[in-house]
């Protein structure tokens, strides 16, 4: 019997090791249940934190974890899945294609920024959507101090008010005056087409955040939204015209393509459906998580959001559910009540709400060093040590911040 898990985010990762505790709570072998992780690269990105400086440092390896706990690491890129088959068929880095088989498959393939088709925003934009584009923009902003001072050299746009350009955005000052100096003159300028900021936040903490924004001297263009870009600058629908050599694109994100492939009903983010053990309902043996799901995560209706803390819980019960079926012991459906936010606010500190009604429990400093514990320990890989790592993949005790 073979479980194969697509993906080596925060759901992939906790999809084995949850996989992996079952199996063995329940004494069988590796031999008897095999369980596989395929992924490009054998670390985890820390996605959340790819609005940080140095972001070539935010990964974490897991090799040594997938080791410890019997899960077998096979380096390569999905790119077609056979429900009917059972299969699923990869690509090797510098080798031919490998077809693999399975009993259960998890697709924890993550999400992606969603880039619309704006004249010039493939050649002049920037992001923090994935390692390679954080690394990109990092590499951006160290080199402008090079170019002449003009031209929007030293103003930042960025393209949506949500959370990511939030964090993106009030990020922006301190690490631009790294890089140009302590009096650096700098323009950082969110654009949001929403008629206000952080649309999603509600009510409660938006008049923080807007405060917080007018402390660090962050402009806000809302109701507008970015028509055009090319190497003067950025376009908007209000006809205005903002020039920069920096514009990070922030405005949404929709489930990874290979989604497509499973047969299945789909939301408008391409999450594939799912029941309330993961399970994609109509396709024999596939569980979905994480991103790639839309899952209830209560009675009262609310639904996991496109976030690491879903993910990691999402995680651990389809890993759990898939080697449950196959070992013949019941399944368990996937609940998260608690729900809490945590928005960094750069130099301002940072905004801590609790439940789905965003209730503000921190901000300033306090709310700061919360953060700083999330993003260092919290959802940090667990050790490469056997007991230790099964441990923290109890699905019902699994962190939900």
């Amino acid at each position: 019997m073979r479980i194969i898990i697509i993906g080596a985010g925060f759901a992939g990762m906790y999809a084995a090791l949850s996989a992996a505790r079952l199996r063995d709570i329940q004494g069988a072998s590796p031999q008897d249940l095999q369980i596989a992780l395929v992924a490009p690269e054998p670390f985890l990105v820390v996605r959340p934190r790819l609005y940080e400086p140095k972001p070539e440092t935010l990964t974490a390896p897991l090799l040594d974890v997938l080791t410890a706990i019997d899960v077998d690491y096979i380096q390569g890129s999905a790119e077609t899945i056979n429900t009917e088959a059972r299969t699923v068929q990869i690509t090797v880095p510098n080798g031919p294609r490998k077809t693999l088989s399975y009993d259960r498959l998890v697709v924890a393939t993550g999400s992606r920024l969603f880039r619309p088709n704006i004249p010039g925003l493939a050649e002049h934009g920037f992001s923090v959507d994935t390692l390679d584009d954080a690394v990109a923009l990092d590499k951006h902003l160290h080199n402008l101090p090079t170019r002449p001072a003009a031209n929007g050299r030293d103003t930042v746009v960025v393209a949506g008010g949500g959370f990511t350009g939030i964090e993106a955005a009030t990020e922006m000052p301190s690490r631009l005056r790294g890089i140009f100096g302590k009096d650096a003159r700098l323009r950082i300028v969110i654009v949001e087409r929403n008629n206000a900021i952080a649309p999603d936040m509600g009510e409660g903490p938006r008049p923080l955040i807007a405060e917080a924004l007018r402390k660090l001297g962050v402009e806000t263009r809302l109701g507008a939204g970015i028509v055009s870009l090319d190497q003067s600058g950025v376009t908007l629908s209000n006809g205005e015209h903002i020039e920069t050599e920096t514009m990070i694109w922030a405005a949404g994100i929709r489930a990874a393509p290979l989604t497509a492939q499973i047969p299945a009903e789909r939301d408008s983010f391409g999450r594939l459906l799912v029941d309330r053990d993961l399970r994609v309902p109509g396709v024999a043996g596939v569980f979905a998580t994480g991103d790639a799901a839309r899952a209830a995560c209560d009675d009262d209706g609310n639904h996991a959001l496109m976030s690491c803390q879903h993910a990691t819980r999402m995680g651990a019960f389809a890993g759990n559910n898939a080697a449950a079926e196959l070992l013949g012991v019941p399944t368990r459906p996937y609940h998260q009540k608690a729900y809490v936010t945590c928005l960094d606010l750069g130099e301002a500190g940072a905004l801590f709400t609790r439940g789905w009604e965003r209730t503000v429990e921190m901000v300033g400093d306090v709310a700061k060093k919360t953060k700083r514990e999330i993003n260092t320990v919290w959802i940090s890989p667990p050790k490469a040590e056997r007991a230790a790592a099964l441990a923290s993949a109890d699905p019902e005790r699994v962190t939900s911040l």
